[in-house]
């Protein structure tokens, strides 16, 4: 009897393209999910021209209505991706967020779920200033019953989507700007030609394989980009690559880096840091967010309430994320910045 060994078809796609295959397969197979925001009918085109205006709808600017919107249209038993241009004007409707979304279904004992994905750019990288080059994931996944996603790949941006749009709980779901060609373009389209990021834009996280058929990636579960027995790199989004970066700069000085990618923030694949971090007893954390409140210092008292035992260091921004290029370079985490700090710990 002989065996026929079954692959999964795959695509190669843009980041962006892999997002939108995902929430494609989901609005095809459950007509509750709707996708409406700031000009997404020429972002989401592609779905706007297969799921008519009806599904695939643009709102006024005014964040604080249409994300509160979408929280009492999760309520009222939809699926709402609500898409903003980036994370830094869901302030303009945080209350959304801090005071609905995060809490209703609490407030109700579970009676009430807010079904809701928040969908939003982060990060900078492309001189953009301090206004928009934020990410908040450390503040969002602060609050209770939110999650918090960051995927670092197409493939992982496609699968963690279809999670995303399947879970009952209030998900924000937020794509870093740099491997997101797409809202690069939209959001920086008059910059490029003076701006050459070719020199900063991971090839492996803008464009990938995808699977033709989607299959939810779950939250909460960390992945390995890299192992060595040296020291532990964390990160997420586009700060994954950053850390791959700099493992391979480690490598020359003979430091072999595992690279740990979380995916999620909330909820937080304790068990992975905690495992990793203790194998190799030194561990540098790379965070695009602020390093005050953040990330960081999240994994420090993680690390010291499970008694492990590791060096520690983080890089982070300490900073209001500067416009020129060169200094916003030098305040994000890049690459010199991360295999200094593991050397440190070497």
């Amino acid at each position: 009897m002989s065996i026929t060994a079954t692959t999964t078809a795959t695509t190669t796609m843009r980041y962006d393209e892999a997002v939108d295959h995902a929430l494609g397969q989901a609005m095809a197979e459950d007509p509750t999910v709707v996708t409406y925001g700031e000009d997404v009918q020429i972002l989401r085109r592609v779905l706007h021209s297969r799921f008519g205006g009806d599904r695939v709808k643009d709102t006024p600017i005014s964040e604080s209505a249409f994300m509160y919107a979408g929280v009492g249209a999760a309520m009222a038993g939809l699926r709402p991706v609500v898409e903003l241009y980036m994370i830094d004007f869901a302030t303009v409707g945080w209350s959304a967020i801090l005071n609905a979304g995060s809490k209703f279904k609490d407030f109700s004992a579970g009676e009430w779920k807010v079904p809701m994905v928040l969908r939003a750019g982060v990060g900078g990288w492309y001189s953009d200033g301090g206004e928009h080059a934020q990410t908040l994931w450390g503040s969002l996944a602060s609050y209770p019953s939110v999650e918090v996603v960051v995927p670092s790949t197409p493939a992982d941006a496609a699968g963690l989507m279809l999670s995303a749009v399947q879970s009952d709980e209030f998900t924000v779901f937020l794509t870093p700007k740099l491997l997101d060609q797409q809202i690069l373009d939209y959001l920086a389209g008059d910059q490029r030609d003076t701006l050459d990021l070719s020199h900063i834009q991971p090839a492996a996280g803008v464009r990938g394989e995808v699977p033709a058929r989607v299959e939810p990636i779950p939250f909460g579960q960390a992945a390995l980009r890299r192992d060595g027995g040296d020291v532990t790199l964390v990160s997420v989004g586009t700060g994954v690559h950053r850390c791959l970066e700099a493992a391979d700069r480690l490598a020359a000085d003979g430091i072999e880096a595992s690279v740990l990618d979380l995916r999620t923030l909330a909820p937080l694949d304790k068990e992975a840091i905690v495992e990793h971090v203790a194998r190799t007893g030194r561990v540098v954390v790379a965070d695009e967010d602020y390093v005050r409140g953040g990330l960081t210092g999240e994994i420090a008292a993680l690390l010291l309430e499970s008694d492990t035992s590791a060096r520690y260091a983080r890089v982070a921004v300490e900073q209001t994320i500067p416009f020129a290029p060169h200094l916003e370079y030098a305040a994000l985490p890049n690459a010199e910045r991360i295999a200094a700090a593991a050397k440190s710990l070497a």
